[in-house]
């Protein structure tokens, strides 16, 4: 079975949700590829390779997945500009960990971008589309749902209307306003920034704590505040977010989990933004935590 990182009485598991890769750019934007480079590997033609691994955090209470990776209905063209490298496996990621994927209970979105949203809706093996968790209540902002249903021009490259159709007006979308507590323990917590709609996630049990930034965080080079992606639709609201939540968090020793580092899955920092401590899955029990 399958070990993950424990926090409390929770347990942290990352799952196989595809892997792409981007150009440098694309992540770092400003940032000269001189910095970045130190911190991230690139290609030889400078793309950077990106996890897109859902989080699923088992709870006394209740088991929940945070965002849903690339899933399984890209076409052979996508998977080509995007350069998908690793495919969609979440319903074989959960099976090793003993779950089915009717037997989670709530998921929360970040936000909507087809990277994060991809897996709400899975292709069967009928070749039909349904919910990949059918009997999860589905957590987002509902400044996020309304540019889902109503996009920008910037937005609606990103929000996809076969990763999001099926949740329309479904009992399971529940659309929450600023912050709420799905699960005890489990507290959404807007930023905007990325998106209008974008928010983040703290955990908290029997005294210990992680935080999920969601894109204000997508990895562990990007611990400067002033690292943000150029898909930042609202670049200033993300550099004071980013400020505010790592700070907090690096004052209390706190985890930092992450989405799209396929090198470090989790990590703490000191108050200068340096890794103390680490956890990478490995390929045996995907299980390792190392301390620099």
């Amino acid at each position: 079975m399958t070990k993950g990182l424990k926090l409390g009485a929770f347990e942290i598991f990352w799952l196989d949700g595809g892997v792409f890769e981007l150009d440098g750019g694309c992540m770092f934007g400003v940032v000269p590829r001189a910095l970045w480079g130190k911190k991230f590997p690139c290609t030889d033609d400078y793309h950077v390779k990106l996890a897109n691994t859902p989080i699923l955090v088992r709870t006394p209470a209740a088991d929940l997945i945070i965002d849903s990776g690339l899933g399984n209905k890209l076409t052979a063209k996508q998977k080509k500009i995007f350069r998908v490298t690793g495919e969609w496996d979440v319903e074989g990621s959960l099976a090793r960990i003993g779950l089915g994927r009717e037997e989670i209970d709530h998921v929360i979105l970040t936000h909507c971008d087809f990277d994060h949203a991809g897996g709400v809706v899975m292709r069967n093996r009928a070749g039909g589309l349904e919910l990949t968790w059918p009997n999860a209540a589905h957590h987002l902002q509902r400044a996020e749902w309304q540019d889902v249903v109503s996009p920008n021009r910037r937005s609606g490259e990103a929000y996809w209307p076969i990763n999001l159709d099926l949740l329309g007006g479904h009992s399971l979308l529940n659309l929450v306003d600023g912050e709420a507590e799905p699960v005890p323990g489990i507290k959404l917590l807007p930023t905007g920034g990325h998106t209008r709609g974008h928010q983040a996630v703290r955990l908290s049990s029997e005294g210990e704590k992680a935080v999920h930034l969601g894109d204000l965080l997508p990895n562990h080079a990007g611990f400067n505040p002033l690292w943000i992606t150029p898909y930042d639709n609202f670049p200033l609201a993300s550099i004071a977010r980013k400020e505010e939540l790592i700070a907090a968090a690096a004052a209390e020793a706190q985890w930092f989990l992450f989405y799209h580092d396929p090198y470090m899955s989790a990590c703490k920092i000191d108050r200068d933004g340096n890794v103390l401590e680490r956890f990478m899955p490995t390929e045996g029990d995907r299980s390792e935590l190392t301390r620099h």
